[in-house]
């Protein structure tokens, strides 16, 4: 009997642990060093305390990052998984062109490029797909589309490990810039844990016509942050 093989159905364990890997706060693509405008908002709006860091970063997993990158990760891992590269480049330039501020935009690229680097020194990687997404100044929901797209996990499993690791780096930036404490840090999880799973189902349903990342007061922190004083975060 080979105790290593999993249940029928079940995800086998190496794709388990690539998801892990992948969602890790450790994965070496600098997503600590961003604040996506909330030390801004820290600064200039009032965020002040957990309840009110809670709030935002709930609002943003819905309003935003569920309207845009979850959707575009949706579409990009089947894309990858049938070599359909005109659709992922699609994909790729929607994500681009709907970055708001320079500092968003330099977040997409910069991650998207060390995840790239990642997965070329990363075994099973499919070397000509790594090469396609290169030329396409990769953004990271792209380049973790394909990262995922190595995997046997389905869509919903993929993404909710994105949101999981956003949510983690998420919560960390909060914590350093509020300024909260280790507890509050992690019930703040705990509740994003909780609704990461109807975000995720949201996501997966939106088509091309309703996928967006209109975020405008979002946008315009994020615009204040370059030039804030005595920052913590790239963005």
């Amino acid at each position: 009997m080979d105790l290593s093989a999993p249940p029928a159905g079940q995800l086998p364990a190496h794709s388990l642990l690539q998801l892990i890997w992948l969602a890790s706060p450790a994965l070496p693509v600098g997503g600590f060093s961003y604040s996506e405008g909330l030390e801004a908002g820290v600064d200039r709006a009032g965020v002040a305390t957990e309840t009110i860091a809670s709030d935002w970063l709930a609002d943003q997993l819905h309003l935003s990052l569920a309207r845009g990158d979850l959707a575009a990760i949706a579409q990009a891992i089947p894309a990858w998984r049938t070599g359909d590269l005109p659709r992922v480049r699609q994909l790729n330039d929607w994500v681009l062109q709907t970055r708001e501020t320079s500092e968003l935009r330099a977040q997409a690229e910069q991650m998207g490029r060390s995840l790239l680097d990642w997965l070329r020194n990363h075994d099973g990687a499919n070397a000509a797909h790594i090469e396609a997404c290169a030329r396409m100044q990769p953004t990271y929901p792209v380049a973790f589309g394909l990262a995922a797209s190595q995997t046997e996990a389905d869509v919903r499993d993929c993404l909710l490990a994105y949101a999981f690791g956003w949510a983690e780096n998420m919560v960390q930036a909060a914590i350093k810039s509020v300024p909260l404490g280790q507890s509050a840090g992690q019930r703040m999880l705990a509740r994003l844990a909780h609704v990461i799973p109807a975000a995720v189902g949201s996501a997966m349903q939106l088509p091309d016509d309703e996928r967006q990342a209109f975020s405008p007061m979002l946008a315009i922190l994020s615009s204040q942050h370059e030039t804030q004083y005595s920052r913590l975060f790239r963005s």
